[in-house]
């Protein structure tokens, strides 16, 4: 049996869907469409600010091989306009790649320092992590390494973690701390370990024999 048996009964019918339903519908078809509108215009606006943010960071590429000296002052405001972007990282290692050819290793920190606070990739992070530990040692400033390196950083980095671990206590006199530590670099070297790893492991080893010869 048809629930409407005429057309009439149909046309009736849905009249009175309607009376009752359609101001909800239309309220629903406004702002879904409006939604949708308003979410290009975000897609378009966030296009737009991104290709700006390029373009403003290529005429600071270009800027800094015509004028190297004044690239410093350029790029740092660079960051400081654009923190949510990942050329803000990339500047940031720049300058601290050029801060780090004039061995000034506290501008090197700084530099490390933002690119990891501004980084949004996890593999840029770990980077800009451990050689900021590296420049730490640098500086002697051994806890602030150590505690650099606690960050969680990927098991493709542990040899080199481990290898500044090392370092930092070698500089601490702590001699055992610093074996175990260049061995468990050893061990997580994928392919053979490079040779100033193993000459660190042979020269520690020696002087621990030497000492203990002493004694």
């Amino acid at each position: 049996m048809e629930i409407y048996q005429s057309e009439e009964q149909q046309v009736e019918a849905i009249k009175g869907y309607w009376k009752k339903n359609g101001n909800a519908i239309i309220a629903g078809l406004v702002i879904g469409f409006s939604g949708f509108i308003g979410f290009n215009f975000y897609k378009d606006n966030k296009l737009a600010e991104e290709l700006a943010v390029s373009d403003s960071y290529q005429t600071l590429v270009e800027s800094a091989q015509k004028t190297p000296d004044s690239y410093i002052a350029a790029g740092e405001k660079f960051i400081a306009e654009n923190k949510g972007s990942n050329y803000s990282t990339l500047t940031a290692l720049n300058l601290a790649k050029k801060a780090a050819t004039h061995q000034d290793w506290t501008q090197v920190e700084k530099y490390l320092t933002t690119a990891i606070e501004t980084s949004q990739d996890n593999g840029i992070k770990a980077i800009a992590t451990v050689r900021l530990a590296r420049v730490q040692i640098q500086l002697e400033k051994v806890e602030a390494a150590l505690t650099t390196l606690k960050a969680p950083l990927p098991k493709s980095f542990k040899s080199s973690i481990e290898e500044i671990k090392g370092d930092a206590y070698l500089l601490q006199g702590k001699k055992d701390l610093a074996r175990s530590a260049y061995q468990e670099a050893i061990a997580a070297t994928v392919g053979n370990a490079n040779q100033a790893l193993k000459m660190k492991l042979d020269d520690l080893a020696e002087n621990i024999t030497l000492t203990n010869v002493k004694k």
